[in-house]
């Protein structure tokens, strides 16, 4: 394969690998977003804060994933924000919400915080149930009948409980006392809704998709890619092994967001394993939606330059904010 031919894939890996990112990073802020109407006021200070240092740096993901879709793959982007006009828009929203809510409420006087509080929990909860209705018309190939409309809305509910656990055992992580017992609590609630719509996914997707239900029940790739959903089955149970623990209050409290976050990775494998080579599956493959050549080696050049820095500042963030949350403040 020559490297003109080989600069589609990067560009398709890179745009993965960030869409990946974000999920995770967006996808615990967004969790802890929806579980603040469990909390006292003092604990949402608390909440709000442990995600303060990084939630607008999560977005910044997004924003390079659809960045590499328009320039990279012009062809895929206007049919997939075409199809995705309303619940983008929708989630854009959410997102607005959110950030304003975020905001204005460290300033707001007593009588108002509870408003933005609201509003912060309702921003988290559209823009989730957007990204989720948006993953399973993207993952239908934006198909046409009474069946498709319902994978998305069963993806648009099953998505805000993985968030929601995300961010109760990111709570686990960076909280203690009362509050980490109760984003334990929320854990356990989470768990089992989360997993039963993961199950119920993994059950629909191939009976939604010919080209999926070839890849992954078809001899002897089936044994190979086997290890995928098993491994992350694991994952799961052990997860919730370690919330009924007392070790999860210890020093093993950032193990069930670490494990987590590998199921989230490993259902990324299954996607990307599933649809590949198509950027919009069955419509589009990855060369058919590409920029020209010379188009991409101008992109990647930008990218050589722009993804260490994005890289850099996470890690760094990640760093000097490590450990467990103090009172968020501003001057």
């Amino acid at each position: 394969m020559s490297f003109d031919e080989l600069l589609p894939l990067i560009f398709i890996g890179l745009m993965g690998v960030s869409l990946l990112v974000y999920v995770v990073s967006d996808g615990y802020d967004l969790g802890v977003g929806m579980l603040m109407h469990r909390a006292t006021p003092e604990e949402r200070d608390t909440m709000v804060a442990s995600i303060g240092p990084f939630w607008d740096a999560n977005e910044t993901w997004l924003v390079l994933g659809v960045g590499l879709l328009l320039v990279a793959f012009p062809k895929a982007h206007g049919l997939v924000l075409s199809e995705l006009y309303l619940p983008t828009a929708l989630m854009l929203v959410g997102l607005i919400l959110r950030g304003a809510a975020f905001d204005f409420r460290v300033k707001a006087k007593a009588g108002r915080k509870a408003m933005w509080d609201r509003l912060f929990i309702a921003g988290s909860m559209l823009a989730s149930v957007c990204q989720g209705w948006m993953l399973g018309r993207y993952i239908s190939g934006f198909g046409e009948g009474w069946n498709y409309p319902v994978f998305a809305g069963a993806i648009a509910v099953a998505l805000p409980m993985a968030y929601a656990l995300l961010g109760a055992t990111w709570l686990v992580m960076k909280t203690d006392g009362p509050l980490q017992d109760k984003a334990v609590e929320w854990s356990k609630i989470a768990w089992p809704p989360m997993v039963l719509g993961l199950i119920l996914i993994s059950m629909a997707t191939p009976w939604i998709s010919e080209t999926v239900r070839e890849r992954w029940f078809t001899l002897p790739a089936m044994i190979a890619v086997a290890s995928i959903p098993v491994t992350a089955g694991i994952a799961l149970v052990t997860v919730r092994v370690l919330l009924g623990s007392l070790a999860v209050r210890g020093g093993l409290c950032w193990l069930p967001f670490a494990l987590l976050v590998l199921v989230f990775f490993l259902s990324f494998l299954g996607l990307s394993y599933s649809i590949y080579p198509f950027v919009v599956i069955d419509k589009l493959t990855v060369w058919e939606a590409a920029s020209s050549p010379d188009s991409l080696k101008v992109i990647l050049i930008g990218v050589c330059v722009t993804l260490p820095v994005i890289v850099a500042y996470t890690a760094f963030s990640y760093r000097v904010f490590r450990g467990k949350t103090i009172k968020l403040d501003y001057a």
